[in-house]
């Protein structure tokens, strides 16, 4: 009873993975199935194995290509996200370590912000970037993620900011370092993993943001989402093309998540523990 108590965490965590782990699992195996096979009820999981639905979604045999969404999508996360951090940091900045008055009303201020529906603010940006000459334009949803991203971002670099200790600060500042230095040399260092857990959410939230996209975009402007939709019609059979549509587009995200998966813990965690 004593060992089952002591591995019940373990095994909880365990069963927890795996259940989040097989919808990805099956949107993968049903990939490679052709539309027939992926199609059938009950699913047949001895079904041959194809590469049809990648075929499709590469434009191998006369369709669309993804790369130029991709790259919209790609463009759109990582200047946003880059964006987002050079702005968040003085920011955190000023009301962690230097804190402002009230800056927990400030702190508010900014969740407050996301508490409005995205759909309530859509046809204001839309009008605007209409008369604007903004529609379809890659770097009008640059400014968009950009704003939407940045009070999260502020809330969470502000914890992480707060454990970083202000003597080793103040002993750059006498050394006659200015705040640009001091963000860059000291803070940024210290505070690595929770910027990157922060840069990683933000990306994240910025790579999968549709409906903006689906409205402000056409041809030219096109993300990996809005593509992605694209492959769901009202006839015909498209599981199999749209598991493999979404397997590849989910790629970028999973490779960002694992490849900073330390500093992501790292940053979570960062003050969970005094």
């Amino acid at each position: 009873m004593n060992a089952v108590r002591r591995n019940a965490p373990g095994l909880l965590a365990w069963f927890a993975g795996i259940v989040f782990f097989l919808p990805i699992a099956w949107m993968a195996l049903t990939s490679f199935h052709s539309e027939s096979d992926a199609a059938t009820n009950p699913p047949s999981f001895a079904a041959a194995l194809t590469l049809d639905g990648y075929r499709e979604f590469f434009g191998v045999d006369g369709g669309a290509s993804p790369w130029p969404a991709l790259i919209n999508s790609t463009v759109a996360s990582l200047v946003s996200t880059l964006l987002v951090l050079l702005l968040a940091l003085p920011a955190a900045y000023a009301l962690s370590i230097r804190p402002v008055r009230k800056w927990t009303d400030v702190l508010f201020f900014f969740l407050s912000t996301k508490m409005l529906p995205v759909v309530a603010g859509l046809l204001p940006i839309y009008l605007f970037a209409k008369n604007a000459g903004l529609l379809d334009n890659i770097w009008l949803l640059v400014v968009l993620h950009t704003s939407m991203n940045l009070p999260i971002a502020v809330w969470m670099m502000r914890s992480f900011l707060a454990e970083v200790p202000v003597a080793v600060i103040e002993a750059a500042q006498l050394d006659g370092a200015r705040l640009p230095t001091v963000l860059r040399r000291v803070v940024a260092p210290i505070a690595a993993p929770g910027i990157a857990a922060t840069a990683l959410i933000c990306f994240i939230f910025s790579w999968n943001e549709l409906l903006f996209a689906r409205v402000l975009t056409g041809v030219v402007a096109e993300t990996a989402p809005v593509f992605l939709t694209g492959f769901i019609t009202s006839q015909g059979l498209f599981l199999a093309k749209v598991c493999a549509a979404s397997l590849v587009i989910s790629l970028p995200v999973l490779a960002a998540g694992f490849a900073a998966q330390d500093k992501l813990v790292q940053g979570l965690s960062l003050g969970a523990v005094k």
